[in-house]
């Protein structure tokens, strides 16, 4: 494994994990922290999608008002690169977290792609689902 893909993987691993915690906890300043602000920007999420940095920051505030009392979050890396100043990675995510107050428990496929702006990796787009087991 290069160095290049191993660091990328330990900020996957720290900082992205930490960030998708936060707004599981009700707070979206992390993940604002880490996304592009640089268009084209897009969510197409398992229950709301935004296109374009604005609508993508409205739905971060959104969705840390709707999320509350996370009591675990796994992201499961199931493939991931790094080529030249882009990335992505798709696995799984596992949560517990109270929605609109209510508990819920669900497992999201994922697939993020990320580009590296200022020596940083920022994410710029996601794509996750719920898997059909999950849907009740």
């Amino acid at each position: 494994m290069s160095d290049e893909r191993e660091a990328f993987l330990e900020w996957a691993r720290t900082r992205l994990r930490d960030a998708e915690t936060a707004v599981h906890n009700g707070d979206a300043g992390p993940r604002f922290a880490i996304w592009s602000r640089r268009e084209p920007v897009a969510v197409m999420g398992a229950w709301k999608s935004a296109v374009g940095s604005e609508q993508v920051g409205a739905l971060f505030h959104e969705l840390a008002e709707a999320f509350s009392d996370c009591t675990s979050y796994e992201h499961e890396i199931v493939a991931a690169d790094v080529v030249g100043d882009m990335a992505y990675t798709t696995g799984y995510e596992r949560t517990q977290v109270r929605v609109n107050g209510e508990p819920r428990r669900y497992v999201l496929r994922a697939t993020q792609v990320y580009r590296r702006e200022d020596g940083e990796w920022r994410v710029c787009h996601r794509h996750a689902d719920t898997l059909e087991t999950d849907r009740t």
